[in-house]
């Protein structure tokens, strides 16, 4: 997830809450919890912007508990099951959902998502899409004139070319691009991931590290991130230096969904918060704060997304096949890497 965070602060902490503190004589005002990721909450993420604006609408409190990330938000929903405090989980990956309701925790939604803006037919009866991007390699122009035009070029260029990527235990990009390893190469992807190897200078635990430590400190000219990524640059910094390179095989896709729990206290205010989500005041801060696409698309949409790559072909994997495989998928990698 591209996060405009990651270009204020080059860390964030594994917990934090966003909230308001009840006013006296408003111990009665209901409150609705959201757990998402780290990012989300922060002082530059969309937390701070939606809050107010839903706040006023539904006359409670907006509780956002920030997470790692959708791993670390899905690990501990699996360990407090029913007795959750939260009645909302917000930044699930698209990859992850299989894995999600075979928990048996989410609940059905009231959201109409049939005219919704996205590259797939989404129909579901849980989760709810809010944005999506595509995994690109960011390269930068400068340094980098001539980038890769392939996921095969860049799997055999020589090791003078260095990479930057993420774990995909432990990041959603990193999961990403196994599965669009996987989705290219099929059962030859080990053999593919062990060419890769030579070129990989740094393997991060996360995308904040990968990106903003290392790749804008110039450690390497490519890193792992976001189709969308450039549009920061362009649009906030006023550079152009920094573009995604267009594969040939094409992208694989990300979409960020959230659900409601069946232990929600609070089902109808977690039903508001859902269309909420996809209407224009939640919307709108889409592009330039968690950097990716609208689900809806606002009324003045950054110019920047205009000059961004368009995928080609768009890459996708089976939900539950991802989940029946995902651990010997990572098992697999992990002995490509280290050959």
């Amino acid at each position: 997830m591209f996060k405009v965070t990651a270009y204020l602060a080059a860390a964030s902490l594994s917990l934090a809450v966003l909230s308001a503190p009840a006013l006296a004589g408003d111990s009665n005002k209901k409150e609705l919890t959201v757990y998402t990721y780290d990012s989300f909450v922060s002082d530059w993420g969309m937390g701070p912007l939606i809050k107010p604006t839903f706040e006023e609408q539904c006359g409670c409190t907006l509780n956002l508990v920030g997470m790692e990330d959708a791993v670390a938000m899905l690990q501990r929903l699996k360990l407090e099951g029913a007795s959750s405090k939260a009645d909302l989980v917000l930044g699930l990956d698209l990859n992850l959902v299989d894995d999600a309701k075979k928990t048996g925790l989410f609940a059905g939604h009231t959201v109409d998502t049939s005219g919704l803006n996205m590259p797939i037919d989404w129909q579901d009866d849980a989760f709810v899409p809010f944005d999506y991007g595509y995994f690109a390699f960011v390269y930068n122009t400068e340094t980098m004139p001539n980038p890769p035009k392939s996921l095969d070029e860049l799997v055999n260029a020589g090791p003078e070319l260095k990479v930057i990527i993420q774990d995909p235990r432990s990041s959603t990009p990193g999961l990403g691009l196994m599965l669009w390893m996987k989705s290219v190469y099929g059962d030859q992807s080990d053999a593919a991931w062990t060419k890769l190897s030579d070129n990989i200078l740094t393997t991060t635990k996360g995308w904040s590290e990968a990106y903003f430590s290392l790749f804008l400190a110039d450690e390497a000219p490519m890193v792992l991130s976001y189709s969308t990524s450039p549009a920061y640059h362009m649009a906030v910094e006023g550079t152009d230096k920094y573009q995604a390179a267009p594969f040939d095989e094409g992208h694989y896709l990300q979409v960020e969904v959230a659900a409601k729990l069946k232990s929600s206290a609070n089902s109808e205010l977690a039903d508001e918060f859902l269309n909420f989500m996809v209407s224009e005041g939640f919307q709108k801060h889409v592009p330039l704060s968690n950097v990716m696409y609208p689900v809806n698309v606002p009324a003045n949409m950054p110019e920047a997304f205009g000059k961004l790559i368009t995928p080609t072909n768009v890459l996708q994997l089976d939900t539950a096949e991802i989940n029946q495989n995902r651990k010997q998928w990572v098992n697999d990698w992990l002995g490509a890497m280290t050959q």
